[in-house]
């Protein structure tokens, strides 16, 4: 049988079992992660594209590497209104954050300052309180929120608990918390070579921003050799250790009256309550603000930021609280599907360079893993059983950790590009869960920032939709909905056999993994399959009949195959 014939059968088959039983079986340990930079993926209404004073064109690919491309919620939805993420088989979308960015550029490349950079990704974060009007209203995130809930798939966002985003000049030039001798026109465009540590030493001077109870800057006297006193990029760290009372920035204060109701469509209901002064702490004004977005819309999970610079008693404060979140949210929304699931709140997070080693402190703190760095990028189906062993080990040795691990993301554009249809082989069959960064399964190119001394942009490219590489979106779909139908494949117990051979199994369910798969070779297949038992390959479609405790390898043109027993 053909690929993409048994691909047809397999879809419809995976969509049935998607929308009756996906929500009951889903766990975290097994589950496919797409991750997608929203301003990057797909422009569905080009009337939102500029907002608050920013630039979006400079006029070639190169300096507008950290601009805003258009990428916006109403592109999500009609995507996954189109199935795009259900025939692709993945059962989490993670969306970079959605909170109202600070609205002027950040010098690109540090000093040298060859681009501006824009806070697009969501990294840079003005007010935790709204959605950033690039990325649509209120009512546009929920209805996508509340599409993918039903397509039984969770959803995902950023929570940064170490910085808010830079004070940019246009920003001071708009909250009139610095002196900067610019016009609003002149402060929104970019400056070449204009420096950000000048303007801390001439400029800022801390009237009306965040003050020194909220945050600590390079000019303090700080250790910057220990994670949880630097400042990383020379961006503003909360003072996440400080147990003081403070009152709200004022800046903030003066945004919000400002803005008055005009705001309405980007404000977080559940978040105006806490737009007023009280006896908290900066991290506690941080945390409540945070956790309001998984009670409003019912987020189902955060990646968190740079964990090792915050003490881990906050993101423990983190993890209960957005677990009361979301038993709010599924309480007042009995009528969604969302709210049968039962899966407590899910947390990862960033720790360079960590593997899939346990963090017994931060299991505590309401972590199910740290993103592994380590994962192999080079696509060697020689080598890869052994690591998926180890992965298989980790994973059934403990019930509160287990591995999460991708090939590209924001940061690291580190997998073999040309060889990413075994790429792709060897991250969607390892045991754990798996992270696919958007275009990966399309193989989309990196832009001309790649020419820029910051060449990280470059990874962040537009979604190539008009030349997609549609035989490797079939492989990573087909692999996906593999994964998704089995568990022990992301979640069982491993017998490898030898370099490109294995066995996954749990108590209901077992599969055969062979790699470089050649015609008539001869597998043992132990005690794992009675005699007599049929078995089918659930990539190419072939079958063979187990005797003697053998199997004999089907015609095949794929480089895998994936052998079980269909009932």
């Amino acid at each position: 049988m053909k690929i993409v014939t048994f691909l047809t059968l397999l879809l419809a088959c995976s969509f049935q079992f998607c929308s009756a039983q996906a929500a009951d079986r889903f766990s975290w340990p097994g589950a496919t992660v797409y991750f997608i930079i929203t301003d990057r993926f797909c422009n569905g209404d080009s009337l939102n594209d500029v907002n608050y004073g920013r630039i979006t064109d400079y006029g070639s690919e190169r300096l507008n590497a950290a601009t805003f491309h258009g990428g916006d919620f109403k592109g999500l939805l009609a995507k996954a209104r189109e199935g795009y993420f259900t025939k692709l088989g993945v059962d989490v979308l993670w969306l970079t954050d959605v909170y109202e960015q600070i609205h002027g550029w950040m010098s690109g490349s540090g000093a040298i300052n060859d681009f501006p950079h824009y806070g697009y990704h969501g990294y840079y974060p003005l007010d935790y309180t709204q959605i950033d009007k690039n990325y649509g209203t209120v009512a546009e995130f929920r209805e996508l929120v509340d599409t993918l809930h039903a397509q039984g798939i969770r959803v995902m966002l950023g929570a940064n608990l170490n910085n808010p985003g830079y004070p940019t000049l246009l920003d001071a030039v708009q909250y009139k918390f610095a002196d900067t001798g610019l016009s609003e026109d002149d402060a929104a465009r970019h400056i070449p070579y204009w420096s950000f540590d000048n303007f801390f030493d001439t400029r800022l001077q801390w009237r009306g921003w965040y003050d020194r109870n909220w945050i600590r800057m390079p000019d303090e006297a700080w250790d910057e050799s220990n994670p949880l006193q630097a400042t990383l990029y020379g961006l503003p760290d909360f003072k996440d250790e400080s147990n003081e009372p403070t009152s709200l920035p004022q800046f903030l204060k003066n945004k919000w009256k400002s803005e008055g109701n005009a705001n309405d469509a980007w404000v977080n209901p559940s978040a105006r309550p806490l737009r007023t002064d009280r006896d908290w702490s900066p991290l506690q004004y941080l945390i409540a603000w945070i956790a309001s977005w998984v009670e409003e819309f019912g987020i189902d999970g955060f990646r968190c930021d740079i964990v090792e610079s915050v003490h881990i008693d906050r993101w423990q404060e983190l993890n209960d609280a957005c677990n009361a979140a979301l038993e709010k949210w599924r309480a007042k929304h009995p009528g969604e599907a969302a709210s049968k699931w039962t899966d407590s709140f899910f947390m990862t997070g960033d720790f360079e360079p960590s593997g899939i080693e346990y963090k017994p402190q931060y299991a505590r703190a309401g972590f199910s893993n740290m993103v592994n760095c380590n994962f192999p990028k080079s696509g060697d189906l020689d080598a890869i059983t052994y690591v998926w062993q180890a992965y298989a080990d980790s994973l059934n040795a403990r019930s509160d950790w287990f591995p999460f691990s991708y090939l590209n993301n924001s940061y690291h554009r580190d997998a073999d590009m040309a060889n990413m249809t075994d790429c792709a082989t060897t991250l969607l069959l390892a045991p754990g869960t798996v992270q696919i960064f958007y275009g990966d399964e399309t193989r989309r190119p990196i832009s001309d920032a790649r020419l820029n001394v910051d060449s990280a942009q470059a990874f962040r490219s537009d979604m190539n939709w008009q030349s997609a590489d549609t035989a490797l979106t079939a492989h990573f779909s087909i692999l996906c909905h593999i994964r998704k139908a089995h568990p022990a494949i992301s979640t069982g117990r491993q017998t490898t056999i030898d370099s490109h051979t294995c066995i996954r199994y749990t108590d209901s369910d077992t599969v055969l993994i062979k790699l470089r798969p050649t015609e008539s070779t001869s597998i043992y297949v132990g005690a794992a399959y009675a005699d007599g038992t049929t078995l089918t390959d659930l990539y190419s479609g072939g079958q063979t009949t187990v005797t003697d405790g053998r199997i004999t390898i089907p015609p095949t043109e794929a480089n895998v195959a994936v052998f079980t027993r269909l009932r």
